[in-house]
């Protein structure tokens, strides 16, 4: 199962508007998880052999940003193809592979 997901809180607590440090600390929760995972300007993707699996890690980045905000804000996209693992790499690599032929 593959989750692409965006957590942040609904205020910034900085002049500039940034939301840096309470995104982190989600960040920081997913990668202790020892998933695969990638985190890009905008999401950040997670693999996990079920949903209970990464729903728990996306979970547990959403009580974290809880933990500094009284309101948080959670986008999520879920691809669940069950029997396949790999795939956060292996889809970019299909693209990828597509564009050279």
């Amino acid at each position: 199962m593959l989750v692409a997901f965006s957590v942040a809180p609904t205020t910034a607590t900085t002049d500039d508007g940034s939301v840096a440090e309470a995104v982190a600390a989600a960040v920081r929760v997913v990668r202790e998880s020892g998933l695969p995972n990638r985190t890009s300007s905008m999401f950040t993707e997670i693999e996990g052999p079920d949903w209970e699996t990464v729903m728990d890690v996306v979970r547990r980045a959403t009580e974290a940003v809880l933990a500094v905000s009284p309101r948080v804000s959670l986008v999520l996209k879920a691809d669940i193809r069950p029997g396949y693992d790999g795939q956060l790499d292996a889809k970019v690599a299909r693209v990828e592979q597509a564009l050279t032929d």
